[in-house]
């Protein structure tokens, strides 16, 4: 999938030259009829972009990759959720995009702030649309023998 393969490859740019410590890597893309919508370019762009999502349900995907460079372990994982965008007008679209910065955000869009104005529901993890899926994360750091939460005998803790 290519948002794994995205987040290894951040992972393990950043992890070049490590002797211990965990890397995380991620990459997020939203889905709609069999492509991806990444970040726009331009502001031309992300209203293309909203234009096509508006009314329709598409697919946020976030891809995570966690690299402990002290045992040279990986895991990697992926999460989906489902997003269904209202009807929205033209003036409604332009407006939206001048209450956020579509071009540093998948799709254009982000939930937070404004987004509850546009977004009609969702099915799955909510942090995911927000930005980074934090369950998911523990439950693979703690595949490595880590935690966000509880120090492990022997084991250090990870620092968010």
């Amino acid at each position: 999938m290519l948002v794994m393969r995205h987040a290894r490859a951040k992972a393990a740019a950043a992890a070049q030259g490590l002797r211990r410590g965990v890397v995380i890597g991620a990459d997020t893309l939203v889905w709609l009829d069999g492509k991806a919508l990444g970040k726009p370019r331009t502001r031309h762009e992300a209203q293309t972009m909203l234009q096509r999502l508006q009314g329709r349900t598409h697919a946020v995907y976030t891809g995570v990759a966690l690299y402990d460079a002290r045992v040279r372990r990986w895991c990697v994982n992926y999460v989906r959720t489902m997003v269904t965008m209202r009807r929205l007008s033209m003036h409604e679209i332009l407006h939206y995009l001048t209450l956020i910065n579509p071009l540093d955000k998948a799709g254009a869009y982000a939930i937070q702030e404004a987004g509850g104005i546009i977004i009609e529901r969702i099915q799955g993890c909510f942090y995911n649309v927000l930005g980074f899926p934090v369950a998911m994360l523990e439950e693979m750091l703690q595949r490595l023998g880590y935690s966000l939460m509880t120090p492990r005998r022997g084991v250090g803790r990870a620092r968010v």
